[in-house]
Formats: C-alpha cells, sequence, structure tokens
C-alpha cells in the first residue's frame, strides 16, 4: 500500500512538472509569436529581395529562370525553399514542388498556409512573386530524443522529492502495524515542524496512553483473578457447611451473603477503574459542594472537617467515592483522630485542594507510592481482615488523575499520615459521556 502512494505522488509530481513545462512552452510560443513571426518576415523579405537581384527579366524563358535560382540559391544556401510565379498565378521556377500559390492581386507581402508551416508571398516590382518557406527537415528520432530525455530528467528530479514525502508515511505505517501487531512499545521519530510531524506526535502520544492502559489493565486483571479466588473459595466453602450442618445454616448463609458482598464490591471497583481507564469523566451541568460532600462523609466515619462550600462541575459519585476511600483508609489504618479539610488553590487554572490526616504509625517512604497499586497491602495487613478490597487508593488516585490531578501521601508532623488529593474541572463539554461511579 505505501509503495502504491509512493508510485502515485511519484506520478502525480511527474506529471504536474511536465503540465507546468507544457503549460509554460505554449505560454512563451504564444507571447512570442507575433515577435519571432515579425523577425522572420524581416529575414525572407530580405532573402527575396536578394534573390530578386540575380534574377533574369520577366520577358526571359522559364528555364533561364529556373537556372538562374537555382545557381542563386545553390551560391548562398538559405535554409529556406523558394518559388518564383508569374502575375497571372503560373509558376516560373522552384526549389520546392508543392510550395502555396500567392494570392492574386496582392502588392504586399503576406503569410500562407503550406503543409510543413507557413510560407510568405513578396511581391516584385515586376508583378511576379516569390513564396518563400524556411526549411525544417524532419528530425522525427531526435525531437523523441530530446522528449524522453527531458522526461527523464524530470523523473530523477521528482524522485527524491516524492521518496521525501512518503519516507515519513512509510515509518509511520511500519510503527502502526507494530502496534497493531501488539507491539505497544512501538514510536515514531519526531523530525520537522509540519503536518506528518504533528500526526507523528499524536500516534506517539496515542501509542503511550494505549500502551499504559494495557498495562494498568494487565496488572489489575492479574490483582482481581487472585483477589477473587479467596472470596469465591470462603463463599463454597461456607455453602457447603452450611449444607452439610443444616443446624448451623443460618449462620453459615449469613457468611456467604458477606462474602457475596466483598464480591460485589470487588466487581464494582473493578468495573469503575476500568471506566477511568478507558475514559475520562466530563464536565457536569450542575455543580457539586465538594465541602458539603466531605462534611457528609467525615460524619460517617467519626471524622472532624474543616470545611468550606468549594463548588465544583464534577460527577458527584466519583467524588463521593474518592472522599470516601479516603476517610475510610485513614479509619482502618491510621489511628488516633481523623481530620479532614478542603480549600481551593489559586492560580490561573481553578483547582481544589482536599486532605485528609491521621495519627497511626504512618507509611515508610519507600511504601508511599505503592499504596497506590491495585490490591498492594503492606504488611500486617491480610486480605481482607480490614473490609477493604484493595482497590480504595488505587481508585482515589485514578479518580484524580481523571480530573487532571493528583494524589499523594506524605509523613505528617508529630505521626501520622497524610493523604492529599488535588482536583481540577474537566472542559465543558457534553456531561452525558461521564463515567457512572
Amino acid at each position: 500500500m505505501t509503495h502504491r502512494l509512493f508510485h502515485r505522488v511519484f506520478a502525480v509530481l511527474l506529471a504536474f512538472v511536465l503540465v507546468a513545462l507544457l503549460l509554460s512552452a505554449l505560454a512563451s510560443h504564444f507571447l512570442l509569436f507575433d515577435l519571432v513571426r515579425s523577425h522572420l518576415r524581416g529575414h525572407l523579405e530580405a532573402v527575396a529581395a536578394a534573390i530578386d537581384r540575380h534574377l533574369p527579366p520577366a520577358e526571359g524563358p522559364d528555364a533561364d529562370l529556373q537556372a538562374a535560382l537555382e545557381r542563386t540559391m545553390a551560391r548562398r544556401p538559405w535554409p529556406v525553399f523558394a518559388a518564383v510565379w508569374s502575375r497571372d498565378g503560373r509558376r516560373l521556377a522552384f526549389t520546392l514542388a508543392d510550395l502555396p500559390r500567392p494570392r492574386p492581386g496582392a502588392t504586399d507581402s503576406h503569410w500562407l498556409a503550406s503543409e510543413s508551416g507557413a510560407a510568405l508571398a513578396v511581391p516584385l516590382a515586376d508583378g511576379r512573386v516569390i513564396v518563400l518557406e524556411p526549411r525544417r527537415p524532419p528530425r522525427p528520432l531526435g525531437f523523441l530524443a530530446a522528449v524522453l530525455g527531458l522526461a527523464a530528467l524530470l523523473a530523477l528530479a521528482s524522485y527524491p522529492v516524492a521518496r521525501l514525502v512518503t519516507r515519513r508515511v512509510e515509518t509511520l505505517e511500519t510503527s502502526v502495524r507494530r502496534l497493531g501487531e501488539g507491539d505497544l512499545g512501538a514510536r515514531v521519530e519526531i523530525a520537522g515542524d509540519d503536518e506528518l510531524t504533528s500526526l507523528a506526535r499524536s500516534f506517539n502520544l496515542t501509542a503511550e496512553r494505549l500502551q499504559r492502559l494495557v498495562e494498568a489493565q494487565r496488572r489489575v486483571l492479574a490483582s482481581a483473578s487472585h483477589e477473587l479466588r479467596s472470596p469465591l473459595a470462603r463463599l463454597r466453602v461456607a455453602l457447603e457447611l452450611a449444607r452439610e450442618d443444616p443446624a448451623g445454616g443460618r449462620r453459615r448463609l449469613d457468611d456467604a451473603v458477606a462474602e457475596v458482598a466483598e464480591l460485589d464490591a470487588l466487581v464494582e471497583e473493578l468495573l469503575l477503574a476500568g471506566r477511568l481507564e478507558l475514559q475520562a469523566p466530563r464536565r457536569t451541568a450542575d455543580a457539586v459542594d465538594v465541602g458539603a460532600l466531605l462534611a457528609e462523609e467525615a460524619v460517617r466515619v467519626g471524622a472532624s472537617a474543616a470545611v468550606e462550600p468549594v463548588p465544583m462541575h464534577a460527577d458527584a459519585r466519583l467524588l463521593r467515592v474518592l472522599v470516601r476511600n479516603l476517610l475510610e483508609n485513614a479509619r482502618r489504618h491510621g489511628g488516633g483522630p481523623v481530620e479532614a479539610g478542603i480549600a481551593v488553590q489559586p492560580g490561573a487554572r481553578r483547582a481544589v485542594r482536599l486532605w485528609v490526616a491521621d495519627r497511626g504509625p504512618g507509611v515508610p517512604e519507600a511504601e508511599r507510592e505503592r499504596i497506590f497499586e491495585p490490591f498492594y497491602r503492606r504488611a500486617g495487613h491480610a486480605e481482607g481482615e480490614d473490609g477493604g478490597v484493595g482497590l480504595g487508593l488505587y481508585l482515589v488516585r485514578r479518580i484524580a488523575q481523571a480530573y487532571g490531578g493528583a494524589a499523594e501521601c506524605r509523613a505528617r508532623d508529630g505521626g501520622g499520615s497524610v493523604f492529599e488529593v488535588t482536583l481540577s474541572e474537566p472542559p465543558a463539554t457534553d456531561a452525558r459521556s461521564a463515567p457512572r461511579g
């Protein structure tokens, strides 16, 4: 396909140059036609005057006139053919038999149409007329060779230009094919500053985002496949024990319901994580008071919150997931009183800063990034013992990134941890495409 594109570009470029050359030649011909014809007329009239000086009188025999004309043309080999006509339109002498007949009664020189080109009729003082036609010996092979040589030169000049355009397209096509075949590291070298450069840059950004998306999905899927085994195994054991021990079946069924609830929470958070990876949330028509939302969730977990009204055009369900996961994480893994706050950061782009702090043992510096990975659990926190599914902080960071912000963990002065999130309002676009939490 790429080579066909090169051939088309090369053919179009060559045709364009040939047509431009042809049009230039035609324009030059029409512009210079009158000038060339005027110069040729003067030249042929001078030749006719020179021939007239060597011609015998009009009363002489035609044979003498023919001989004189031949001697004159042989003595000075002008590049023309000549014929002498009488006043009454009779051909008297000639060097080429098929020269055209002059117009009868004309007193001035005039052009005549001939088979091989234009001929000029020049009346003489004695009434005779000399017809002169420039020699144009046919050279078809030479003309063909000139045309072919010119076409070859144009082809040589057009080839590197066509290659310059299509080589970068070929490189881009190769990278797209590699990406389609599963090579997520395929990239295009950025060179130049034109539309193809912009296309290559867009491809690299798309490939990078696709690579991050696929790798994140692989990590989540691998972790989820492991995490799903435990509640499923416990659910199966609970159901088998309920079947074998009808007396204690109610308690076993309660355990099974709890396992189903954990599975439901895990699947819901996995679906939410997948939607955030595939599509960023959009700006909503109605503003959400993030401060009021934080205060409401803080009361639910028994945390204290210093809040102020902070309206934000964003998905309320996503913001609630973010706030709830932060507070639940502090309640489960922190210690002492849990505090929260919110403020609007000054700057050209409106941003919201939200933080949750505790007085627990803190998070070691080496783990402050890993705790945001899906299903990561610190040492001493057994699977499912705290009621979590291991995706809370992962979703916090993904939601923050989806809203153009970030999430980080740092040590708190006096002991404990501070989780800080920044959020920015998404662009003012159609809110109907926002993922539902």
